[in-house]
């Protein structure tokens, strides 16, 4: 049996799973409107061991989404994630944060998902997923336009999930276009990719490893006069 903690930070929600194989036994999470990952992650962390009635010596890996999303939120979860990774010596699992999400819509055949999580100004970071969740376009940073996503209208139905759906919705039109805007990254869904990466000993570099930034991180600072 192979249990493994889950950590997702890469938007609002701190969220935080204990899995056994491909089952969450076990998730704390709160999606705050400010980033409450530094207050919160390691708080939820020793909660769900309490709860699930183990320590850290029980864990076998830690699994963190790798991004994309906030530069904050993803440094917190993956330094969390490395450490306790030194500390224990287990092996560190990342995860695609726009896979996890993905999963959490059930498709049927001839259908899709399309994760999009808010970017800067109208673009978006996102990925497509099949009816098995295998990735059929790699995750870009792209501006929404009227022509985006257009190769997809072929499939019955379109789902367009996560923080940056509302962009979508405001300028895609068309009836195979569902757009649900509330859904978003949680570890809950976690347990399915990270058990089996864990099967294939498909691990990270504790010492190298970082989050998937996809775009370079750009500090907004007061102006001053010259």
């Amino acid at each position: 049996m192979a249990r493994i903690l889950n950590l997702e930070t890469a938007t609002t929600n701190c969220s935080v799973s204990i899995s056994e194989n491909e089952k969450t036994i076990l998730l704390k999470e709160n999606n705050a409107a400010e980033y409450s990952h530094s207050e919160q992650l390691h708080v939820f962390i020793k909660e769900a061991l309490d709860e699930a009635s183990l320590s850290f010596l029980d864990l076998d890996a830690v699994s963190v989404s790798k991004g994309p999303g906030s530069y904050t939120g993803l440094r917190i979860g993956v330094s969390a994630a490395k450490g306790l990774c030194f500390s224990l010596d287990i092996p560190l699992i990342a995860v695609a944060t726009l896979e996890s999400m993905a999963r959490q819509v059930k498709l049927e055949e001839n259908q899709l998902v399309i994760p999009v999580l808010d970017a800067r100004r109208m673009e978006v970071y996102s990925a497509v997923y099949d009816e098995n969740y295998q990735e059929i376009r790699e995750t870009k940073a792209e501006v929404v336009e009227v022509s985006s996503f257009q190769d997809y209208l072929s499939y019955d139905k379109v789902y367009m999930v996560g923080s940056g759906a509302s962009k979508c919705k405001e300028t895609l039109q068309h009836s195979n276009f569902i757009f649900d805007e509330t859904l978003m990254p949680s570890a809950s869904e976690m347990a399915v990719i990270a058990h089996d990466k864990y099967q294939k000993e498909h691990f990270e570099d504790v010492a190298y490893f970082e989050p998937y930034y996809l775009k370079d991180f750009v500090l907004q600072g007061k102006k001053t006069n010259p």
